[in-house]
């Protein structure tokens, strides 16, 4: 058996000694989340945000272990194969994101999220394990017959929330966020194959919710961090443009396949040619391009890759309302004259997006406080303190990132 230990410094001490588990964290897929930042381009914000998704993969399965111990000493029944699986579960949850988190959907690759891309990957390395992974496939696609395992996995209380709180907090310095997960985690229990929380982390849970969203704006939705994605998601769909009209662009082979073609799921699902290069691709060959394209003879992807590489952002406004339509063409023709570009090309230097955010919603997976006598109520009618309607209210914000000049 291979003993591992991996010295984290949210949790501390997380022993390894399972070989099927140990197998697993070695495979390419899951060291390629080294490679990933976790907070994609917070950094230029909080410095201190440099961890990874393989940290907080590691972290999420520390925290499975600790639940799934937790609801075994409470008389709940779990096999060392759905122990197992659970673990593998949220080990691989993550395994399907690309470079930059979410930056990457919708741009490079297209018509398919990154839940589907982390599934078609597991299915990849479950052929490779002789079927090992079958059951962390069917409690991720929530087709285990014991319901509760998909929650700890993914709902509106699952380890993956529990760890990137507080790993993101801790690196970030975000002290708003610091949730305490361990006292949450002795707070768990099944009720009917469903997760509740016992009446006694009331607390605990009010703290969370407020926490993440808190962190929701300050963190990841903070402006500049959300100005510079705007902005490589502009330098992407550029370079895609020019890839598509023959520009022959400096990329490692994995992004050059991705700058030339509009994947489908089809494209992940049967030949396996997008599998192989979107295992290849992480933050490295974003950077590495940028630093390349900053001196294109193209204008716009000159520019804007050398105001990543430098740091020289788009300039954020928030709003409770659109920006006048007049204000935008002001700045357009602002652009066009300035670098003697057309239209098409000018638009590249604004972005706008409109974001809305709920921190806890009742019609999702509620969250659920056990009594001792046996009631149970959701967190909205059991919290003296929250106000629900507020957490759970729609925020609406209108973002314009442009080109500072």
């Amino acid at each position: 058996m291979k003993r591992k230990i991996i010295n984290d410094p949210v949790f501390g001490f997380i022993n390894i000694n399972n070989d099927f588990l140990y197998n697993l964290i070695q495979h390419p897929y899951l060291q390629r989340l080294n490679r990933i930042r976790q907070l994609g381009l917070a950094a230029f914000v909080y410095p201190g945000a440099q961890h990874t998704r393989f940290h907080h993969s590691i972290g999420a399965m520390f925290l499975m272990n600790e639940a799934l111990k937790t609801l075994k000493e409470k008389g709940h029944e779990i096999t060392s194969e759905e122990l197992d699986g659970a673990m593998a579960a949220i080990l691989m949850h993550d395994i399907g994101h690309g470079p930059f988190s979410h930056v990457l959907e919708n741009t490079l690759v297209t018509n398919i999220s990154h839940e589907e891309i982390s599934l078609l990957m597991m299915h990849q390395v479950n052929r490779e394990f002789d079927d090992a992974l079958q059951t962390a496939i069917d409690i991720f696609t929530d087709n285990h017959p014991k319901k509760f395992l998909h929650q700890l996995v993914s709902s509106q209380l699952d380890v993956d929330r529990l760890d990137y709180l507080r790993r993101d907090s801790f690196f970030t310095g975000v002290v708003e966020g610091n949730i305490g997960s361990a006292r949450i985690i002795k707070m768990l229990n099944v009720k009917d194959d469903k997760l509740v929380i016992e009446s006694k982390g009331i607390n605990s849970i009010e703290n969370f919710l407020m926490s993440r969203r808190l962190m929701y704006w300050q963190v990841y939705l903070h402006k500049t961090a959300m100005a510079a994605e705007k902005m490589l998601v502009n330098i992407l769909n550029r370079a895609k443009e020019l890839s598509n009209n023959g520009e022959k662009l400096f990329a490692s082979p994995a992004l050059s396949y991705f700058l030339n073609i509009d994947t489908t799921l089809e494209d992940f699902d049967n030949n396996g040619i997008a599998i192989q290069h979107f295992a290849n691709l992480d933050d490295n060959d974003i950077w590495s391009s940028l630093k390349v394209w900053a001196s294109h003879e193209d204008t716009v992807l000159s520019v804007l890759s050398e105001g990543m590489v430098i740091r020289k952002l788009f300039k954020m406004e928030i709003t409770d309302i659109k920006k006048p339509k007049d204000k935008i063409e002001q700045l357009l023709d602002k652009f066009r004259k300035k670098f003697d570009l057309n239209e098409k090309e000018a638009s590249y230097f604004i972005s706008s997006d409109v974001f809305t955010t709920d921190m806890y919603s009742e019609k999702d997976d509620s969250i659920d406080i056990l009594y001792k006598n046996g009631t149970i109520k959701d967190i909205s009618e059991a919290s003296d303190m929250l106000n629900i309607e507020l957490l759970s209210k729609k925020v609406v914000k209108h973002y314009f990132a442009f080109l500072q000049t």
